[in-house]
C-alpha cells in the first residue's frame, strides 16, 4: 500500500456526507435557518429536561459505579464540581416515545466504562460543536479551566446563527443579540453538569441496550437541544443501524436530516420497512413538486394497497376526474372506508352514485353515514319524497344488522345536514329518532330541551322540526304551541308565526296569549283591519277576558281611534269591570286631557277597588298636575292607609314633599315606610338619594352602609354604592359588588357604565352584553347600552342594539318607566323611548 495514499479513498461516502462540509456557505445557512426557527422548541426542551434531572435521590445516583468513581476522584481532588441528583423520571418522559415501546428504569441497566474509546476510532473527526481537551482525559468530569473555551465556541456558534450576509457584512440585531445568547449559554454550572448527566446516563442505555429506539431517540434529541445538530445527526444515523426495523428512529432521522439527505434517509428506511404508512407518508412531505408526491405515493400504494391514509393522501393531489379514477380503485382495495365510498360517491353523477351507495351499503352494513348520505343525495335532486323512506329504512336495516341507534350522534348528523342546506333530510332524520329512549313523562321537557339546544348549535330547521313533531303528539299543549311561536317570532318569518299561531288557537282556543300574538303580528305588519277581526274571534272564544279587552283599547288607541277605544272600553266597564280596565279608562281621558272625565272615572274605580294602588297613584298625579298640592298629599296618605306595602305610593309622598321644599318630612315619610316595610331596598336607595340631593353626602354614605346591612344581596343598591364612592374607590367596590351578586343586571350594568367612564371602550361594550343577556326586559340597560354606542359605536352597533331593544320589548327600570309611563308619551313605540331615554342620560358618572 502507498504510504502517501489515504485509506479512505475510493470507499464510498457513509450516509449523511456532504462533500465541501465545513467550508460550504449555502448548507450552513440553510442549517442555521432550521434551527432558528425550531430554537423556541429546543429551548423548552433544554427547560424540561433541566427540572426533570433534579428528582433522583442522592443515593439513586451514587449508585451508579461511574458517579461513585467520579465521586472519589472528587473528594481527591476539590476542584471538581459538585454533581447534582439526576431523575429516574427522565427516562420515563425522553425515553418513552411510542405506544409500543418500553421505557428502561436507570437503576436496572449496566453501565460501560468512561474510558470507552470513541466508536469511530482515532481518526474521526469530533462531533459538531465539541472542544478537544474540555474532557479530562480518562474521567469523563468537564475540567472547568476550559469552561471559558466552551463559552467563546458557544458564542461563535450563536453569532453566525443570528447573522445573516448582506453584500459581504454581516448585520446582527445590537440589542437582541446579547439577550438572545444568554438564553442559550449556561449561566452556571448546573448546566453543563445536568447535559453531561443526562448524555453519561443515556451512552449507558445504548450501550446496555443498543436495539431499544428510544434510546437512540432521546440521545439524539438531547444533542439537539444543546445544539450540537451534526452530533444528533451521526447518533441517529448509528440508531437507524442498531434498529433498523423501528419507523420511530427512521422518522427521527430524517427529521434531523435536511432536504437531499432526508430523502436518502427515507429511501433506505422504505427498504427495510416496505409496508410502512408513516414513512411514506414523509417521503411524499419531503418532495416539493406535485408530481413527485404523486410518483411517490402511487408507489406507496404498489407495496400498502389495503391504506386508507395513503389513498386518501394520493386522491387530495389529483383533479377531480383522475380522484374519480383513484376511489374507483380505492374502494375496492379498502372496501370497509366509510370516507372513500363517500368520497367517490360525491365525485359520481347521480345515477352512479345511487349504485355506489348501494356497495357500499352491501360492504357495510352498519354505518348510518351512507344511509344519510343516500338521502341527502335524493334531496339534492328533487326526489325529497324519497328521503323519509332512505331514513326510516336505514333505522330499520341497521337495527336488524345489530347496531344500536344512539339517539345523540344521530342529532348531530341531523345538525350537519341542516348546516349542509338539506332542510328534508335532517327533518327526516329528526322525525326518525327524536322519541328513541325517552320515556313517556319525560317526552315534553326532553324535547323542549332538544329544541333548545338545536337553537343554541344554530340548527333551526332541526329545531323547527323538534317543534312540528311535539305539537303532533301534544296538540292541546298551550305551553308547546307557546314555545314554538316564540320561536318562529325570533327565528322565522311573519308569514310562518301567523301560520303557526292560526293552528294554535285552533287547538287551543282558549290561550288568550296565542290570539294577542296573532293580532300584534297584524298590526305590526300595518294590517290593522286583520288585527281587529283576529280579536274579534278572541272575543268570541274568551268573552269576559281582561287582556283581549285592553288588546283591543291599545289597538284603537294607538292608531289614533280614540272613540272605538273610548266605547269599548265603557263595554268592558259593563261586561268585564276589573280595576285594570278602569285604570285605562281614566289614562284614555287623561291623555286626551279631559281631567274632569277622568277624575270621575277615578272616583267611581276607586269605589270599588280601594286597594288597588295605581288608582291613588293617578288620583294624586293628576292633583299634582293642576297643582294642587294639598290635594295630591291627601290622595297619597289615603292610599298608603288602604295600601301601606305600596312602595310606589311611599316614593310619591316623599317626593311630593320634598318638591314643596319639606325636605324633614320628606325623610320622615321614608323612615316611616321602611318600619313598615324592612328590608325593602327600594326605599332604601329613595332615602339614600333624598340625603344626596340635598348635599349631605356624609349622611348619605351612612345610610347606604346601613342599607347594605339589610339588603346585602340587592343589586340595586349595590349599583348606587359604586358611583356614591371617589374615582379611585370605585373599582374596589365594584369587586365587592359583584361577589355579592355576580348576576345581577344593576351591578352588570355598574360595572359597563364604570369603564365607560374610565374609557375602556372594549370592556364596557362586553359589559353592556353581558347585562341585557342576563336580564332583556331592563329598559335603564338598553338606554345605556344605546348611548354608549352613539359615543363610541358605530352606525351599524348603534342599529343593532335598536333593533335588539325593539325585539326584547323592555318593560322596566326606573329611567325608562319614568319615560314610558309619562302621559306625553302615551303612544311612543320602543325605539322611540330608547332614543328619549338615551337623550336624558349624561355620562357624567
Amino acid at each position: 500500500m502507498n504510504k502517501k495514499k489515504k485509506p479512505f479513498l475510493g470507499m464510498p461516502a457513509p450516509l449523511g456526507y456532504v462533500p465541501g462540509l465545513g467550508r460550504g456557505e449555502q448548507r450552513e445557512k440553510e442549517e442555521i435557518e432550521k434551527y432558528r426557527m425550531e430554537r423556541p422548541k429546543i429551548q423548552q426542551q433544554f427547560s424540561d429536561l433541566k427540572r426533570k434531572l433534579a428528582e433522583v435521590t442522592e443515593e439513586e445516583w451514587l449508585s451508579i459505579p461511574e458517579v461513585g468513581d467520579a465521586r472519589n476522584k472528587r473528594q481527591r481532588n476539590p476542584r471538581y464540581e459538585k454533581l447534582t441528583p439526576v431523575p429516574d423520571s427522565f427516562f420515563a418522559k425522553h425515553l418513552q416515545t411510542g405506544e409500543n415501546h418500553t421505557s428502561v428504569d436507570p437503576r436496572q441497566t449496566q453501565f460501560g466504562g468512561l474510558n470507552t474509546p470513541y466508536p469511530g476510532g482515532l481518526n474521526t473527526p469530533y462531533p459538531g460543536g465539541m472542544t478537544p481537551g474540555l474532557m479530562t482525559p480518562g474521567t469523563g468530569e468537564l475540567d472547568m479551566r476550559k469552561i471559558g473555551q466552551a463559552r467563546n465556541t458557544l458564542m461563535d456558534m450563536r453569532l453566525s446563527q443570528v447573522s445573516d450576509s448582506v453584500s459581504g457584512q454581516t448585520v446582527v440585531d445590537p440589542k437582541g443579540y446579547l439577550t438572545d445568547l444568554n438564553s442559550m449559554i449556561p449561566t452556571h454550572g448546573g448546566d453543563i453538569n445536568d447535559i453531561k448527566k443526562a448524555r453519561l446516563l443515556l451512552k449507558s442505555v445504548r450501550e446496555t441496550n443498543p436495539h431499544h429506539p428510544p434510546a437512540w431517540i432521546a440521545s439524539a434529541r438531547l444533542e439537539e437541544v444543546t445544539g450540537k445538530l451534526q452530533v444528533a445527526r451521526n447518533l441517529i444515523m448509528k440508531g437507524t443501524e442498531m434498529c433498523p426495523k423501528s419507523e420511530d428512529v427512521w422518522l427521527e432521522a430524517a427529521r434531523l436530516q435536511p432536504g437531499d439527505t432526508a430523502k436518502a434517509v427515507v429511501a433506505q428506511a422504505v427498504r427495510h420497512l416496505p409496508q410502512s404508512v408513516r414513512i411514506y407518508i414523509r417521503a411524499a412531505e419531503l418532495e416539493t413538486d406535485i408530481r413527485a408526491k404523486k410518483r411517490v405515493l402511487r408507489k406507496a400504494l404498489e407495496h400498502v394497497p389495503n391504506s386508507v391514509r395513503l389513498w386518501k393522501a394520493a386522491v387530495e393531489l389529483e383533479e377531480p376526474e383522475d380522484a374519480r379514477i383513484m376511489l374507483s380503485r380505492a374502494v375496492e382495495c379498502c372496501p370497509t372506508s366509510v370516507e372513500l365510498w363517500l368520497a367517490l360517491a360525491r365525485l359520481e353523477t347521480y345515477e352512479n352514485a345511487r349504485k355506489v351507495l348501494n356497495k357500499a351499503r352491501e360492504n357495510i352494513p352498519t354505518d348510518r353515514h351512507i344511509w344519510i348520505t343516500a338521502a341527502k343525495l335524493e334531496e339534492a335532486n328533487g326526489n325529497t319524497q324519497m328521503v323519509e323512506k332512505i331514513i326510516d329504512r336505514a333505522i330499520t336495516s341497521l337495527r336488524a344488522n345489530g347496531v344500536e341507534i344512539n339517539r345523540e350522534q344521530w342529532i348531530q348528523d341531523a345538525e350537519e345536514c341542516d348546516r349542509a342546506g338539506s332542510v328534508a333530510t335532517c327533518q327526516a332524520v329528526m322525525r326518525a329518532v327524536i322519541g328513541i329512549g325517552i320515556e313517556e313523562e319525560d317526552r315534553k321537557h326532553t324535547w323542549m330541551e332538544d329544541a333548545d339546544s338545536c337553537v343554541a348549535h344554530n340548527a333551526l330547521e332541526c329545531a323547527r322540526a323538534i317543534y312540528a313533531y311535539a305539537l303532533q303528539v301534544f296538540p292541546s299543549k298551550k305551553s308547546v304551541w307557546l314555545r314554538a311561536a316564540y320561536f318562529e317570532k325570533n327565528h322565522g318569518t311573519r308569514e310562518s308565526l301567523e301560520a303557526l299561531l292560526q293552528r294554535a288557537v285552533a287547538h287551543c282556543p282558549k290561550a288568550e296569549v296565542l290570539w294577542l300574538m296573532g293580532a300584534k303580528s297584524k298590526w305590526l305588519a300595518g294590517d290593522v283591519p286583520a288585527a281587529r277581526s283576529i280579536l274579534a274571534l278572541a272575543f268570541q272564544a274568551n268573552p269576559n277576558s281582561e287582556e283581549i279587552w285592553l288588546a283591543a283599547v291599545k289597538l284603537e288607541s294607538e292608531n289614533d281611534e280614540y272613540e272605538r277605544a273610548r266605547r269599548l272600553l265603557a263595554k268592558a266597564r259593563s261586561s268585564a269591570p276589573t280595576a285594570r280596565v278602569f285604570m285605562k279608562s281614566v289614562k284614555l281621558e287623561w291623555v286626551q286631557d279631559n281631567i274632569r272625565a277622568a277624575q270621575d272615572l277615578c272616583e267611581e274605580a276607586l269605589r270599588h277597588y280601594e286597594d288597588f294602588p295605581k288608582l291613588w297613584m293617578m288620583k294624586g298625579q293628576i292633583e299634582e298636575q293642576k297643582e294642587m298640592m294639598e290635594k295630591a298629599r291627601e290622595a297619597y296618605n289615603q292610599g298608603l292607609k288602604k295600601c301601606p306595602h305600596s312602595t310606589p305610593l311611599w316614593l310619591l309622598l316623599s317626593r311630593l314633599e320634598e318638591k314643596i321644599g319639606q325636605l324633614t318630612r320628606a325623610r320622615a315619610i321614608l323612615e316611616k315606610s321602611r318600619l313598615k316595610n324592612p328590608k325593602n331596598p327600594g326605599l332604601w336607595l329613595e332615602s339614600v338619594r333624598l340625603e344626596y340631593r340635598a348635599g349631605l353626602k356624609n349622611i348619605a354614605n351612612t345610610l347606604m352602609a346601613k342599607a347594605l346591612q339589610e339588603c346585602p344581596n340587592s343589586g340595586i343598591l349595590w349599583s348606587e354604592a359604586i358611583f356614591l364612592e371617589a374615582r379611585p374607590q370605585r373599582r374596589t367596590k365594584s369587586v365587592d359588588a359583584l361577589k355579592k351578586c355576580e348576576h345581577d343586571p344593576h351591578v352588570l350594568l355598574a360595572v359597563a357604565k364604570l369603564f365607560w367612564s374610565q374609557r375602556k371602550i372594549t370592556k364596557a361594550r362586553e359589559w353592556f352584553h353581558r347585562t341585557v343577556k342576563i336580564d332583556s326586559d331592563l329598559g335603564d340597560a338598553w338606554a345605556f347600552f344605546y348611548k354608549f354606542e352613539l359615543q363610541h359605536g358605530t352606525e351599524e352597533q348603534q342599529e343593532e342594539v335598536r333593533k335588539r331593544c325593539e325585539s326584547a320589548e323592555p318593560r322596566h327600570g326606573e329611567l325608562w318607566c319614568a319615560v314610558s309611563k309619562d302621559i306625553a308619551n302615551w303612544q311612543k313605540k320602543i325605539g322611540d323611548i330608547l332614543r328619549l331615554v338615551a337623550g336624558r342620560i349624561k355620562n357624567t358618572f
